[in-house]
């Protein structure tokens, strides 16, 4: 990490500081080496997603996306690690950090609503990398906006039958589970909806299309045609799937900004090494005020970002209360503000920054997702409204 004295703010713990120097170090052995290859094609990305998650495994540090009690680290999940181990790992490899992400969000509401069978019976596998876990939410109809989910989950005695459709499901096509979300007809909109685990292999459920991106990752539409479910594998109560989604989003949105950060990181490195060493008009390119004040305006909202996102992780974890205006507010500034500190780094590598392959054009290409899922900017912003007004 170029930059560790945020890591003296009063935010972090020792256990974080050496978290954070261990991982970093960790990251440039393990992971580096694999993102410098070159992957395309979904068979490719797929079999590195799965080499990302094993040796993410392997070092440890998908203990911290269960609690101890399955093989974690913490007594509950500790969203201030979670979004620095985020920040490291997408400052060398965007499919490293999508890797980690969808570990810790396709069990967090097994985590957090899951009986003990369901938990002994998946998060154990999450943290050994045996498990590749997914979060099906998204529909075609139904996006940010949680409570228009289609999907119906008909009560057959012993069992629900699913039938519906997900789409833009990260990991699908290699995970081995689905937390999947499906109206259950409680009460209409959001008070319908239930959550369930779905076993990869479970009859009536079909990887229907493959999605290539701009930045490639395992992505998927799926199906489910009477696909059933046993009654022990809803989690929570039925009705209570959208305070379940919104319970999982609470702890893993900081955790998105925090990912962008690590962009935002990367991009002003490159940045840098590249006003220094650029020659123009016969002096570093450094020199000229017109890029001092972009590298200036980079790195203040590098620091905004890590104060809204370092906030909400540390609230979080020490009231254990929600954090639905104070994650909003980290997640929009950092995604909004890196998709500029990035562009603003291409902007100074000239034509080089859009060659194939270059750090920045990379970044240029990963970032821009990050403004959608998990909430797109837009929404962001009338969640924080709407906590000033019910304040």
């Amino acid at each position: 990490m170029a930059d560790r004295s945020f890591l003296d703010w009063p935010f972090f713990e020792d256990s974080h500081r050496r978290l954070a120097a261990e991982l970093d170090e960790w990251t440039a052995s393990e992971i580096a080496p694999l993102e410098a290859k070159p992957h395309s094609g979904i068979e490719e990305v797929d079999a590195l997603c799965r080499e990302m998650v094993r040796r993410l495994a392997a070092g440890g540090w998908l203990k911290y996306v269960v609690p101890a009690e399955y093989g974690g680290v913490t007594e509950t999940l500790d969203v201030r690690s979670l979004c620095l181990i985020r920040e490291i790992l997408a400052r060398t490899s965007g499919l490293a950090d999508f890797a980690f992400a969808m570990q810790g969000l396709g069990s967090g509401t097994i985590s957090l609503y899951g009986d003990d069978a369901l938990k002994q019976a998946t998060l154990p596998g999450v943290v050994d990398g045996s498990r590749i876990a997914a979060f099906a939410l998204t529909e075609p109809d139904a996006g940010s906006d949680v409570a228009a989910i289609a999907m119906t989950a008909e009560d057959a005695g012993d069992h629900y039958l699913l039938n519906g459709e997900k789409t833009f499901i990260s990991n699908g096509g290699i995970a081995d589970h689905y937390v999947t979300f499906a109206r259950t007809g409680e009460a209409p909109g959001a008070k319908g909806l239930s959550a369930f685990l779905v076993e990869a292999g479970t009859e009536g459920l079909e990887i229907a299309e493959r999605i290539e991106v701009m930045a490639p990752h395992p992505l998927a539409r799926l199906v489910y045609k009477d696909c059933r479910v046993p009654k022990s594998h809803l989690l929570g109560n039925p009705g209570a799937g959208f305070k379940a989604a919104m319970a999982t989003l609470d702890i893993f949105r900081s955790t998105v900004g925090a990912a962008a950060l690590g962009f935002s990181r990367r991009a002003l490195d490159e940045a840098l090494r590249r006003a220094r060493d650029r020659k123009l008009f016969g002096a570093p390119l450094g020199d000229l005020q017109l890029v001092q004040v972009q590298l200036a305006e980079m790195a203040v909202d590098i620091d905004a970002s890590a104060l809204l996102i370092y906030r909400a992780g540390w609230t979080k974890d020490k009231t254990g209360g929600r954090i639905t205006r104070e994650a909003a507010m980290a997640k929009l500034y950092a995604t909004d503000s890196a998709q500029q500190t990035i562009d603003k780094a291409l902007q100074i590598f000239g034509g080089l920054g859009v060659v194939t392959g270059m750090p920045v054009e990379k970044l240029y290409r990963e970032v821009r997702a990050l403004r959608i899922y998990e909430g797109a900017s837009e929404v962001q912003k009338i969640i924080i409204a709407r906590q000033l007004l019910r304040d």
